[in-house]
């Protein structure tokens, strides 16, 4: 397919197809969910911006690490964290991936690397270095890779990581997701550089644009930053560039997007995007593609079915993995 994706078989394209195609319905249900009052707390959904997990992700190994933004269902997704119990924890269900104690803004599943969503913004800037310095100080060669959004790009944390990580030389890799807003305001309105990627300039790191839409471009600026990490040349900051089709959270409703421009980013939307290349370059038809996109919804709706009928955490609950038991 072109030039990117000539590493990957039919099916591990399609594969990518299909996992996009699961955390939108993911997000879809999600939504709908929230409106039946049935989640806890807010919701920052991330319709739109699959192909920067989905191609982030696909181009890590095992071994390798994850962290993310609250907005980071999808992220979490794509490392591999099954349907059933991701849909669990924001449900605040007892098989929930945290025992439902995380929710929607704290989901994690160290099991697939993913290790954790993170409410403050830029808070998990500084732990991204650290488990590249764990990695770096064992030998592991596993790298470390960061999503977090451009408004997370002002915060003194983000500087702070971005500085310790080139000096010495970390394994991390940086993806900002840069959708244009940081929570309700315009990019330009608070930030004085207008390509994030140059930012990478000042701490003499590799920095990258790519069309965050575009999961084979993705994948592609991930595994160049993982091979330059896993060489011990350290970080790089990739900055991609995508769209939040939802508001900041649920009780956004994005009046303050211009006129048009919520449109003009659908007809970039990454699932038809990636279908269109899929069916030109002859890896399926349209049949084909149809058929996945009807068996995501059914693997999102038996995910949430499962999910529902699980029990609620007993009370005690809340009690244990406070503290950290006695040696």
């Amino acid at each position: 397919m072109a030039d990117q994706g000539r590493d990957l078989s039919a099916e591990e394209l399609l594969d990518l197809h299909r996992r996009m195609l699961e955390i939108r319905d993911f997000e879809d249900e999600v939504m709908r969910l929230f409106a039946r009052n049935l989640v806890r707390g807010s919701t920052h959904l991330c319709q739109g911006q699959e192909a920067v997990a989905v191609g982030a992700c696909s181009a890590l190994a095992d071994g390798d690490t994850m962290t993310c933004t609250y907005r980071g269902h999808g992220a979490v997704i794509a490392m591999g964290a099954p349907l059933d119990r991701a849909m669990a924890e924001i449900l605040g269900k007892a098989d929930g991936l945290c025992l439902g104690k995380g929710g929607s803004m704290h989901l994690t599943d160290v099991g697939v690397g993913a290790l954790g969503s993170f409410a403050v913004v830029g808070a998990h800037l500084p732990f991204a270095c650290g488990t590249a310095l764990t990695a770096q100080t064992l030998g592991t060669g596993s790298v470390s890779l960061c999503f977090f959004g451009d408004g997370s790009t002002n915060i003194g944390a983000f500087h702070e990581a971005m500085n310790l990580a080139s000096v010495w030389k970390l394994g991390v890799v940086f993806v900002c997701e840069n959708n244009l807003y940081g929570e309700y305001s315009p990019l330009a309105s608070t930030t004085p550089v207008g390509r994030l990627a140059d930012r990478a300039a000042a701490y003499a790191m590799e920095g990258v644009q790519v069309d965050g839409n575009d999961v084979l471009a993705m994948r592609a600026a991930v595994t160049g930053a993982c091979g330059r990490a896993r060489a011990g040349e350290g970080p790089t900051f990739i900055e991609a560039l995508t769209y939040r089709h939802m508001g900041h959270s649920r009780t956004d409703p994005g009046a303050y997007r211009p006129p048009g421009e919520l449109d003009r980013w659908k007809e970039r939307d990454p699932i038809t995007l990636f279908e269109a290349r899929l069916e030109a370059e002859g890896i399926a038809t349209r049949d084909r593609l149809d058929a996945a996109r009807a068996a995501a919804r059914e693997a999102v709706e038996a995910a949430t079915a499962r999910a529902l009928e699980w029990p609620e955490p007993e009370p005690d609950a809340r009690f244990r993995d406070v503290w950290a038991a006695p040696p």
